[in-house]
């Protein structure tokens, strides 16, 4: 797991401190890569790079980076892991490559030269994002593997082209230039995130999930965007074409994830898992101790609150798996103490609060091993979500009502008076007229979608009408406003699942994971997000993994065979921490200074008004508004810290 950076300038021209600027876009990235540093420019071009080195294969100098092909057509710096470069490696040994060391990134140059771009990115089996100029035809490809685990960031500030694998990196540039994108923050509102390809700057963009894009160094008169170009196409292996029964798919599942943890345990370091006792990790853990010669180091984090410890889950799996198992039980201080350094952390604004115990697990696992393994993934690949089914049963009934009567509620909450919403809504007395109305008007745009996947998109959000709280709110498209796959056909939990695995899974779990383990440079590796399960998952039939209201039932029988059951089945339960109750007690002066209206207002994006009404609102108890106003406090706190170290 590394990082790297780069830039190229437009003209060509020799950038004044060149050196001295890759030395600091480096040191931006040292957690990424605390192990080593090395860069390389090419003189005909301009074209420069850097990479942070965290040595996890091939220890010895014949692994570091930029790494160049033995013909020099090739120079390389890439972050990742490419699970399956041994038996590349094989296939290339047999068309007569010779290697100096062991690394994957050797391999992967060797396959540029046999196999071309797209031929070596189809057969590359891993996690990775990569900048690979090939000297002789002048151009410079950024790739990103398929499912979105590693992040590449890139786009033009003023003359120059800048890439890197996290933002502040590209802020050492001095062509910097740093403009908020406003048309980014109706997104950040809606799902406390920014998908891709969108960043919190202008003409900065993030290269989606299986793609690549190539820059032509020869022209040096435009400023050229060029298309990302997919490689791999998810929704090409979407279908119902599983032959056997649930039992056998079962097995077949077992069967692939053995090989594919086997591929993953391999590493010249230390070595450890993630375990939070659900069924995603808990299998993951499984299938790696009846792999290893002694017990797997496995770790997780707990806390006192009520709700919100999954501790004791983990170690009653520990205990049975026999796992060397290590937890640490965390205070609301130890919590509180890191929300600080989040815009530090996440690089732009990102306001999934299970950001929290994220970091301080993974600085946890840090102290112990190098490398750990993960059970993200599980959830989006086997039906796992509550929300998949209660959305499609959400559907079915909102289009059992008939389309007149359908109008004539999508027209009340902009015409109830507060004593209507009362007497209309019993259900809801307690509540202000304005947490009424905010509702209704939150159901407005639910029932207001013409499809599925717009039903879904406005259920997912936490603010179904950004306007509200912005004053522009024009939102650009992104993955789910993106026209649904005819491969999905009428299938409604699968069109569910596969806008997740194009939206939430790689900017908001994915993002959370990376960023979260290299600031504490630890590698973290996801087995069920391997090219061979995803592809295998996405051909199983709905009802397979979804039955009696519970989800993941393929992924579930193959945990049943190597722990019991009863320590497995209970209501699923999120990894978070109590920040409803942290911003009423200690976060609350915090965050009151986040939400100033007279802040709010000068910033010239918000609109107080209501912002200071669910602030107040959640203050008074009434309602919890935490997934609204965090959003915006990250944003804020972000804010301040470019100011401050920009």
């Amino acid at each position: 797991m590394c990082g790297l950076a780069g830039f190229w300038p437009l003209n060509g021209a020799r950038v004044e401190g060149r050196d001295a600027v890759l030395a600091a876009m480096g040191q931006e990235l040292h957690h990424r890569g605390p192990d080593a540093q090395g860069a390389w420019t090419d003189e005909t071009t301009g074209l420069a790079l850097v990479h942070r080195r965290l040595s996890i294969q091939d220890l010895s100098p014949t692994g570091a980076q930029p790494m160049t092909s033995p013909s020099g057509r090739y120079v390389i710096v890439f972050n990742g892991e490419i699970y399956n470069f041994k038996a590349l490696r094989k296939d290339l040994e047999a068309s007569g490559e010779v290697f100096r060391g062991h690394s994957d990134t050797e391999v992967m140059l060797a396959g540029f030269e046999h196999w071309g771009i797209e031929g070596a990115l189809d057969r590359f089996n891993g996690m990775f994002a990569f900048a690979l100029m090939d000297r002789r035809e002048q151009r410079l490809y950024l790739a990103r593997d398929r499912m979105g685990e590693k992040p590449l960031y890139y786009g033009w500030q003023g003359n120059t082209f800048l890439f890197g694998s996290e933002l502040k990196a590209l802020r050492q540039h001095p062509d910097w230039q740093g403009e908020i994108d406003g048309s980014a923050l109706p997104l950040l509102l809606r799902h406390n995130l920014l998908p891709a390809p969108y960043s919190i700057h202008r003409n900065i963009r993030k290269l989606p999930p299986a793609s690549y894009i190539a820059l032509d160094l020869k022209n040096t008169r435009a400023h050229v965007w060029p298309e990302p170009k997919r490689y791999w196409v998810l929704e090409s292996f979407i279908g119902n074409h599983w032959p056997g029964t649930a039992q056998e798919a079962s097995h077949q599942l077992e069967s692939l994830l053995e090989g594919v943890i086997g591929d993953q345990m391999i590493s010249d370091v230390p070595l450890g898992a993630f375990l939070s006792g659900g069924v995603d990790s808990s299998t993951v853990v499984a299938l790696m101790q009846k792999q290893a010669s002694r017990p797997v180091r496995t770790f997780s984090i707990g806390f006192d609150e009520s709700g919100f410890n999954e501790a004791e889950h983990a170690a009653a799996v520990a205990r049975y798996l026999g796992t060397d198992h290590t937890e640490l039980y965390v205070t609301p201080d130890d919590a509180l103490s890191l929300i600080p350094e989040i815009p530090r952390i996440y690089d732009e604004p990102f306001a999934d609060s299970s950001q929290i115990p994220t970091y301080l697990i993974s600085r946890l696992t840090r102290e112990h091993v190098t490398v750990s393994l993960s059970g993200d993934g599980g959830d989006e690949l086997f039906c796992g979500y509550p929300r998949y089914w209660a959305t499609e049963r959400a559907w079915q009934a909102q289009w059992g009502i008939s389309s007149r009567l359908r109008r004539l509620l999508a027209r009340l909450p902009r015409s109830l008076t507060a004593e209507l919403i009362r007497a209309l809504a019993p259900s809801q007395w307690g509540r202000s007229a304005g947490a009424i109305r905010r509702r209704l008007v939150a159901e407005d745009c639910i029932a207001g979608a013409g499809d599925l996947s717009g039903f879904y998109r406005q259920r997912v959000s936490f603010w179904p009408a950004p306007g509200e709280a912005l004053h522009d709110a024009r939102e650009p498209d992104y993955a789910l406003t993106a026209a649904t796959p005819g491969e999905l056909g009428d299938d409604p939990l699968k069109t569910l699942m596969w806008r997740d695995l194009n939206w939430y899974l790689p900017d908001d779990i994915l993002t959370k994971v990376d960023r979260a383990g290299m600031a504490c440079s630890l590698e973290t590796r996801i087995p069920l997000l391997d090219r061979r399960i995803v592809e295998f998952a996405m051909g199983l039939p709905a009802h397979l993994n979804y039955s009696g209201g519970t989800g993941k039932q393929v992924l579930r029988d193959v945990l049943y065979r190597h722990v019991p059951r009863e320590l497995i089945d209970r209501p699923k339960q999120g990894f978070a921490v109590p920040v409803g109750q942290w911003l009423r007690g200690p976060l609350r002066d915090w965050a009151e200074t986040l939400l100033g209206e007279q802040r709010l207002r000068e910033q010239g994006w918000w609109r107080p008004q209501p912002i200071r009404w669910l602030w107040n609102e959640h203050l008074s108890g009434r309602e919890d508004y935490s997934f609204e106003l965090w959003g915006i406090l990250m944003f804020q706190a972000w804010y301040d810290e470019q100011r401050r170290t920009h």
